[in-house]
């Protein structure tokens, strides 16, 4: 491990205003983004659709970061310029989706856990190779009567930790995902619950594979009601509560806290994040974004898998960008939606 490089990695993410963009999603996942445009998810519309992304003048003012799907790092745009050293030209960090997906977790019915582990280090050095500065791994926990289960949280908090360690050890900053899903009836106080639970148990197994906190960033979800709750939470209300949440369980040396979506719509991300920082502008931790669908959602709209819709693709991301990067310094309001 070079602590120098990675204090270098964060210092270049982790920058007041900018956020980080998701552009990882799995090849059936992006199959799922691409069917309703009526785009058929072949390698080249995915290099097609992430180069436009990637190109897009002036991103650089809003995005620090961008976590890239393997086969991405390998790809190059239509003048053969390679995507990670597109990034690097705009002065935008490199990652990369390092996790091998999900399944059942034994012995904790309707939990889950994420696979990946075995010849990480070797991947990760290659990585390094095309470019990557940075890694992401997501594991994922379920709100029911029973869910998440005792063992469910600490085998997934091991997990984490165990990425994260072998991340820093090879010179990769870990953003360490640890997402309470959405779905569900649960108020927003059942998922208060189960995410401070969440958080202890990761930051003790961060602890116990003495993970540098410094040398890492967080990416948890929002403190939410489910999506099929009957009670509604205002974006103030949010915010208190998930800062509430991140008070008791993350530590201050961690730098940056950036929130992943998790199924919010473009705007509704935008404005919780907005009273995050309006609300609670003195927090240890920087709080951000790590958004995927709900940066590119309106660029996948404007783009319909055609290259004559280029600009337009890149126009709505970024005006996308911009607005959280508002929200960043708790600087937004739902009139900007309005502008060009």
């Amino acid at each position: 491990m070079t602590l120098e490089v990675l204090e270098q990695t964060i210092f270049d993410m982790v920058q007041t205003g900018k956020g980080i963009l998701a552009a990882d999603e799995s090849q059936p996942t992006m199959a799922k983004r691409f069917k309703p445009i009526g785009v058929e998810a072949t390698e080249e519309n995915r290099r097609a659709y992430r180069s436009l992304l990637l190109t897009t003048p002036g991103l650089s003012e809003f995005i620090s970061g961008v976590i890239l799907f393997e086969e991405t790092l390998l790809q190059a745009s239509d003048d053969g310029t390679a995507l990670p050293e597109i990034l690097v030209g705009q002065g935008i960090v490199p990652g990369v989706k390092v996790d091998k997906g999900k399944g059942p977790l034994p012995g904790a019915t309707g939990d889950l856990v994420t696979y990946g582990l075995d010849g990480l280090a070797e991947r990760l050095q290659g990585y390094k190779q095309q470019g990557a500065r940075f890694a992401k791994w997501r594991e994922v926990y379920p709100i029911s009567q029973s869910n998440p289960t005792p063992l469910g949280i600490e085998a997934n908090a091991e997990m984490l930790a165990r990425y994260a360690a072998v991340c820093q050890t090879e010179s990769l900053v870990p953003i360490v995902e640890p997402e309470v899903l959405m779905d569900g009836e649960h108020d927003i106080d059942r998922c208060a619950e189960v995410t401070e639970a969440v958080l202890h148990a990761v930051f003790h197994a961060l602890h116990r594979h003495n993970v540098i906190l410094e040398a890492m960033v967080l990416k948890p979800n929002m403190v939410l009601p489910g999506k099929e709750c009957s009670s509604h939470a205002s974006p103030e209300q949010i915010a208190e509560a998930t800062v509430r949440v991140l008070r008791r369980s993350v530590p201050a040396a961690v730098p940056s806290i950036n929130f992943l979506s998790g199924g919010q719509e473009p705007e509704e991300s935008t404005i919780n994040l907005n009273a995050m920082n309006a609300c609670f502008p003195n927090e240890p931790w920087e709080l951000s974004l790590s958004y995927g669908r709900a940066l590119q959602q309106p660029a996948l709209q404007a783009w319909q898998g055609r290259a004559k819709n280029g600009e337009v693709t890149q126009q709505a991301l970024l005006k996308r960008a911009r607005l959280n990067g508002a929200a960043r310094r708790g600087e937004y309001s739902p009139e900007m939606e309005q502008e060009s």
